[in-house]
């Protein structure tokens, strides 16, 4: 479970993440945190939160995001306000570390979804990319649509797919959340 100051980290993306603000905290009206990407850290999959609102502020460094299919460096100072159902993706581009204070609103389930995925990747259960295998993908994706979703293939499609596959994942033992990463 989220609390004030814990952190988890994402070996494989570079990213480091300390919780300011969880949802029990703002009764779930956001979650606050503050992001640390590592020098040259690794694009993460296009996405979007269907139903999120994300600020981002550059503490330090030099955020790369993609949005509507184009390239911006964000630097210290900068902000971004990211509406639900914009599709992006951001990373460190550049040699030195860069720290972001990042808020989503209404926080939901985010939490959870940050712990496990930090968590399978600490735990070598992701690819170099930081990805987890395509069944636990088909679990976490049923489970958490409401705050994440790829922004490829079309949803439907996903839905269709994930669907299918995920009573599989669930009875080879894949869970969308794991005690050992959100207790």
């Amino acid at each position: 479970m989220a609390f004030r100051g814990k952190e988890i980290r994402n070996p494989h993306t570079g990213q480091h993440i300390r919780f300011i603000r969880t949802a029990k905290e703002t009764h779930g009206a956001s979650l606050e945190m503050e992001t640390i990407y590592e020098s040259h850290s690794r694009e993460p999959v296009v996405h979007y939160h269907p139903f999120q609102t994300e600020d981002f502020v550059v503490l330090h460094g030099e955020l790369t995001l993609r949005i509507f299919g184009e390239l911006k460096t964000l630097r210290r100072g900068d902000s971004i306000c990211i509406p639900p159902n914009v599709p992006h993706s951001m990373w460190n581009n550049s040699n030195q570390k860069t720290i972001v204070n990042w808020e989503v609103r209404p926080a939901l389930d985010t939490e959870y979804l940050l712990e496990t995925g930090c968590g399978l990747a600490a735990d070598h259960k992701t690819n170099p990319d930081g990805m987890p295998r395509l069944l636990q993908i088909a679990v976490m994706l049923n489970s958490f649509s409401n705050v994440f979703r790829l922004a490829k293939p079309h949803y439907l499609l996903q839905k269709i797919v994930f669907g299918t596959i995920a009573p599989v994942a669930y009875a080879l033992g894949y869970r969308p959340t794991y005690p050992k990463y959100i207790d």
